[in-house]
C-alpha cells in the first residue's frame, strides 16, 4: 500500500456514474439511495453482479468506481473472491471498492490482495464510507482505522507505519503529529500553511477514524500507536 497524498475535491462530468453490485436486491437499492440522498455529486447505477453490468454498460456512460458488498460473506470464500477478482480484472483500470460487514484486519488484507482499492466496514458512518469512494476514484486507498490499530499488535510497527499512511491522507499525519506533540490549531495552520477552519475539518476526521472523543485522546492514541511518529510520519 502506498503512501497516499493530499487530492482535491472530486469533480464528474455529467455522464460518470458509480456502480454497486450485491445480489441482494434490497441492500444494494438501500445503499444507493443513501448515497443518493447526500448528494455526492455523482450518479448511481446498481446491479446484482458483472453480467448484468455487461449487459447495459456501454449506454450508462463513464465509470469512475465499483462498490461490491459482500455483506455477511467470508471473504476467503472461494466464490466471494473469484466474484471480486473478476470485477477488479474486467474493470481495470477502473478502482474497485469492497464494502463488508466484518473489519476483522485479514479480511482487509485479502481484499487489498486481490487488488481493490479500499475496504469499507459496514459499521462506519456514510460519511466515511463517502470519504472512502472519493479517496479510490482519486487513486487511493482506504482501509479502516481499526485494522491499522490491529496491524500493529499483530505484526509490529514497520507494518502499523504502513497501515497509518494508507488510512490517513499525508496531511493529517501531519496534523496527528502535531496534535500529539500538544501544538494548538492556529500554530498546526501556520505551520502546515492551512486555514485554522481546513485544520479542524482535520481533526474531526482524524478523530472518526480513530473513534477518538476528543484531540486529547487522538494526541495518545497516535502516541500508542506509533511512538516515533516525529521521524516517521510527521513530513506533509
Amino acid at each position: 500500500m502506498s503512501e497516499r497524498v493530499d487530492y482535491p475535491p472530486q469533480t464528474y462530468a455529467a455522464n460518470d456514474y458509480l456502480a454497486i453490485f450485491d445480489k441482494r436486491n434490497l441492500d444494494r437499492e438501500c445503499l444507493a439511495n443513501s448515497l443518493i440522498s447526500h448528494q455526492i455529486g455523482i450518479s448511481i447505477f446498481t446491479f446484482s453482479g458483472i453480467a448484468s453490468w455487461q449487459q447495459c454498460n456501454t449506454t450508462l456512460g463513464t465509470l469512475r468506481v465499483a462498490v461490491i458488498n459482500i455483506g455477511s460473506n467470508d471473504i476467503s470464500d472461494i466464490s466471494i473472491r473469484q466474484e471480486i477478482t473478476q470485477l477488479v480484472t474486467t474493470l481495470e483500470p477502473v478502482p474497485v471498492v469492497v464494502l463488508s460487514n466484518s473489519q476483522a484486519l485479514d479480511h482487509v488484507l485479502q481484499a487489498i490482495d486481490l487488488g481493490v482499492h479500499g475496504f469499507i466496514p459496514s459499521s462506519v458512518d456514510v460519511d466515511v464510507c463517502i470519504e472512502a469512494i472519493g479517496l479510490a476514484i482519486a487513486g487511493g486507498q482506504f482501509v479502516p482505522a481499526s485494522s491499522v490499530l490491529a496491524m500493529r499488535g499483530l505484526v509490529g510497527g514497520f507494518v502499523a507505519r504502513k497501515a497509518i499512511r494508507s488510512a490517513f491522507t499525508v496531511r493529517q499525519t501531519a496534523v496527528a503529529e502535531a496534535l500529539r506533540r500538544g501544538k494548538a490549531n492556529k500554530m498546526i495552520a501556520r505551520e502546515l500553511n492551512l486555514c485554522e477552519s481546513t485544520v479542524k475539518v482535520h481533526i474531526r476526521n482524524i478523530m472518526k477514524k480513530l473513534g477518538a472523543t476528543n484531540r486529547t485522546e487522538v494526541a495518545c492514541k497516535v502516541g500508542e500507536l506509533l511512538p516515533d511518529a516525529e521521524h516517521h510520519l510527521g513530513r506533509a
